[in-house]
This record gives C-alpha cells, structure tokens and sequence, in this order.
C-alpha cells in the first residue's frame, strides 16, 4: 500500500461504523420509535430542568428571572455548610440511611433463600403474597397505618405491650424512636418485591449443581451457602449499588408525614429541610444548594462503589 493511499483507507474505515450504524437505525425503525416516548420523558423531565440548577448559585428572586438575578457563586453553599443545623442534617440522614441499609438489604435475601428452599407450593404462594403485598400501599396510607399502630393509647404494638405488662410507648413522639419505626416498617413494605428479584435469580440456578452436591454428601445449609448464595450475588451488587447511589436520599414522603415538633431531632433529613426551607420559607436559592449538594454525594458514593464493585467482583452498572 502506497503512502497516498493509506489516508483514504483510513477515511473509507472511519464511514464503515457510521454508515452501519445508520443502516441499523433504518432496518430496525421501529424499535426506535418505541423508545422515543422514554428519550422524551427523560430529556423533558430530568435533562431540561437541569438548566435551572444554576439558581443554586445565584440570589434567585422570581420577578427577575434566573438570568438577571446576581451570581452569588458558592455563598449559599457556605452559608449550609457554616449553619448550626449543618450536622444535624447529616448525621440524622446518614444514620437513618445506613440503618435502613444495613437491616432492610440483607432480609430479602435470607427471606429469599429461605423460599426458595420450601416445598409446598401452596404456603410458598401465600408467604410470597403475604409479603408482598405491602408493596402497593402508598406512602400515605403506610405512613397513616403506622401513626394507629404506634398510637400510645389504641395502637395494636402498645396494645401487646400493655397485655404483657409493660408500659405503652410513645413511638413517635420519642426521637430515639423514630429511626427503628421508620426502618423496619420500611422492611415490612420492601421486603417482599425485593424478594421476588432474587429468587428470580435463584431460578437460574443449575438443578445439576444441588444433584452432585447432594450425591457428595452436602448438607442443606452447605448447598445453600456454596450454590445458591454465590448464584446470585451478581445480582446482590447491583442492588447495593443501587442503594448506595440514593444512600442521601432519605424518602422525604414518609418522612415528612412521620415528623412532628417532638422527633424533629431526630427525623429532621436534608430532603425534608431542602422542603422547609425552598418552599414553607421561599429561600429558592439556599435549598436549591442544599439539594445540589446532596445529589453531588449520592453521584460520587454511585460512581465510588460501582468502580470498586467492578474491580473486585467483576459486576457493575457499567
């Protein structure tokens, strides 16, 4: 190959990709054109309103517009970080968040295993429905079941209490409660469509695989902690890192519906602030820094456990 024609080669190898690639789009049009209604949503509601973070750095007043209010740059980000509630926020949002991790991530997968290790497919089905049901209740109504149930004077949980000789507690109205009631009634209602993706994965399992083993003499926990354990741990780090990139998102629905003057303390989250600040106290610009700067971690944590997940176990979103 002469020196003149290695450039054209070279060009021709460069139009071979895109010319294929437009003749996928045009063989396959219709594919496309299911996944515009998607595109749209995502670029309409999410990638749109992005243009108006830029208020977060400005002293945003609404008769002036976000261009001609004055560029303030990271005073409203200082002003959070020197506030007195700075690490009231935090450590009330981080604990709540890895409380919720560490007690709501593991229950799925041992309910899971345990499920799938029954044979009667009829108290199988109950237990799966009985579980997941909760799932559909809405935050309004699950955040209204738990204020009756805690109820001091006529909620079911104090009425336990009272029959076995304690005194009724006041769940929600004692900060050093909130976290425990919050967590665990979140188990109950997530536990079970959690459930259902692992033991999706658990379907996949080899039958071969339990069959040799028990041929070699494994017991039941050995077959369970050696086959269907490491089946779906792939399956396990995607949904940590999913976790871990809302790890800052506390659910402000519930919360802000569980809080009151009592447990503020202990209830009062970066969501629920971003909330009371932007629209109870009108600080547009304030709470839109605050909840930049909590979308910030939540896309640094993302980013910092998939590359770790994916350097140790191979498995990542990307």
């Amino acid at each position: 190959m002469t020196a003149q024609t290695e450039p054209l080669a070279a060009k021709k190898a460069e139009r071979a990709p895109r010319r294929s690639g437009w003749k996928s789009i045009r063989k396959n049009w219709e594919l496309y054109v299911f996944v515009l209604p998607t595109m749209a949503y995502f670029i309409v509601f999410h990638y749109f309103p992005m243009y108006g973070l830029q208020i977060a750095f400005r002293d945003y007043t609404p008769s002036l517009g976000i261009w001609n209010s004055p560029w303030v740059g990271l005073e409203n980000l200082q002003r959070f970080f020197d506030s007195y509630y700075f690490w009231t926020l935090i450590w009330n949002t981080i604990g709540i968040s890895l409380y919720e991790l560490a007690v709501g991530f593991p229950i799925p997968i041992l309910l899971a295993l345990a499920l799938n290790e029954l044979r009667n497919g009829t108290f199988k089905k109950w237990v799966q429905t009985v579980t997941y049901a909760p799932h559909f209740i809405s935050v309004v109504v699950m955040s209204g079941m738990i204020i009756a149930f805690t109820s001091p004077s006529s909620g079911l949980i104090n009425l336990a209490i009272k029959a076995l000789g304690g005194d009724p507690i006041a769940f929600l109205s004692e900060p050093g409660w909130f976290k425990s009631v919050f967590v665990f009634s979140g188990v109950w209602q997530s536990m079970g469509w959690g459930t259902i993706i692992y033991l999706a994965a658990l379907a996949g399992v080899d039958p071969q695989q339990h069959e040799a083993a028990m041929i070699d003499g494994a017991t039941r926990l050995q077959r369970i902690w050696h086959i269907n354990l490491p089946s779906i741990v792939p399956t396990m780090v995607i949904l940590l890192i999913l976790n871990v990139g809302s790890f800052m998102s506390v659910g402000f629905e519930k919360v802000f519906l569980l809080q009151n003057p009592l447990n503020l303390e202990a209830s009062d989250v970066i969501s629920t602030y971003v909330y009371r600040s932007g629209l109870v106290q009108g600080q547009f610009s304030f709470s839109a820094a605050v909840g930049l700067f909590n979308s910030v971690i939540n896309f640094i944590l993302l980013l910092t456990v998939n590359r770790v997940a994916k350097r140790l176990n191979e498995t990542s979103l990307w």
